[in-house]
């Protein structure tokens, strides 16, 4: 069954904004939540298809590349969605349970248990952030970077005991009498966070929650393509969380080092052929730069400044896997700015020769024609 447009899922326009976006989540997945829903398949499908629908347009550089690319954005391992509840309800509440406030996502102040069970919820660490810059030949060809980060983990030592305020549920309740009658509420306990346990005993170099700065170095795959100001992400490798909780992500931010003879253009390339009056009245060849190495390149006698030479497939791959773009070498002529009196005299000569006199032909494209020409 095609998947649905997760606009369409979450009742919102392209244009929404973030906080329309997670307003109209947080209102799906209330009315579809396993605690006010038991037992119904068909809500719990719901529920995961409205967090995998928020789970991308929550996220600028997924939005963009759905908006772009739809569903297709994301097949082939490209790094979006829960490909069709590969997400279980655990990792729902864990991800997304902020969105109902108190750090929970049941009713009444906090989520009841994963998939409809006891109280008690697994809590996260958080996460952490990192830039890596990459150079155009790094990013054309993928590369795995080893970088060494701190984080929180869980200090040798540590142990904890259950809580007794929620008896290690995870959760308090609280029964009071309105005019509808008795209500019950629940909500995350504030004493241990809802984790159903607190620290029983824990070394002196460690921190309230038991847990300690370590450094580690992570080794992070980076597929080719990627964008600057793309974001990746390293689960796991965030810092611990007390207990058995579960530990936060790291965040590969993208950063793309200057070149310095090509320039990027999405997917393309482009380089800039500098060559002298003769050559371009003789012809010549010049070795130029690619991301795979250096090539050289044949130039027909007679070229017009301003000419584009396309070399296919030698640009950057599509992240999304649809090809690899192509590096565009504009041909300049070089004028030269002073002359000697014998230069000058030859300059002079043929000015009158009828060979030197333009002669533009339809070949010979505007330059307009030719931008028009390089991205049709």
């Amino acid at each position: 069954m095609a998947k649905r447009d997760y606009y369409e899922i979450l009742g919102i326009s392209k244009g929404a904004s973030a906080a329309e976006i997670k307003k109209a989540y947080r209102k799906k997945a209330i009315e579809f939540h396993p605690d006010k829903n038991p037992d119904d398949k068909s809500a719990e499908g719901k529920f995961k298809e409205a967090a995998e629908a928020y789970e991308v347009l929550s996220d600028e550089n997924k939005k963009a590349r759905y908006d772009q690319f739809g569903h297709q954005a994301f097949e082939n391992g490209g790094g979006g969605g829960f490909g069709g509840g590969g997400m279980n309800m655990d990792d729902i509440f864990s991800q997304f349970g902020d969105i109902f406030g108190g750090g929970g996502g049941g009713f009444g102040g906090g989520f009841s248990g994963f998939g409809g069970g006891g109280g008690q919820r697994r809590v996260k660490g958080s996460n952490l952030r990192i830039r890596v810059k990459l150079t155009l030949e790094e990013i054309a060809n993928g590369v795995e970077k080893k970088i060494k980060v701190k984080r929180k983990i869980q200090a040798p030592g540590t142990t904890y005991k259950t809580c007794s305020t929620c008896n290690g549920s995870g959760q308090v309740t609280r029964i009071a009498n309105t005019i509808l009658g008795r209500m019950q509420t629940s909500s995350p306990c504030n004493v241990c966070g809802g984790s159903g346990q607190i620290i029983d005993k824990k070394p002196a170099d460690a921190d309230a929650q038991g847990l300690k700065v370590s450094e580690e170095t992570v080794s992070i795959k980076i597929p080719a393509g990627v964008v600057d100001g793309m974001q990746l992400k390293v689960s796991g490798k965030g810092n611990e969380a007390p207990g058995n909780g579960v530990s936060g992500d790291l965040l590969v931010a993208i950063e793309e080092a200057e070149h310095e003879t090509l320039q990027r253009e999405g997917d393309n390339l482009h380089y800039d052929m500098y060559i002298s009056l003769p050559d371009a009245v003789l012809g010549t060849s010049q070795e130029i730069d690619t991301v795979t190495g250096k090539v050289r390149i044949k130039v027909e006698a007679g070229v017009q400044s301003g000419k584009i030479l396309r070399l296919r497939g030698k640009g950057i791959p599509s992240i999304n896997g649809y090809g690899t773009g192509d590096l565009l070498v504009h041909v300049n002529v070089w004028t030269p700015k002073t002359l000697n009196k014998q230069q000058r005299e030859f300059f002079e000569a043929m000015k009158s020769d009828d060979h030197f006199s333009p002669k533009p032909e339809k070949s010979d494209k505007s330059f307009f024609e030719k931008v028009k020409d390089m991205f049709s």
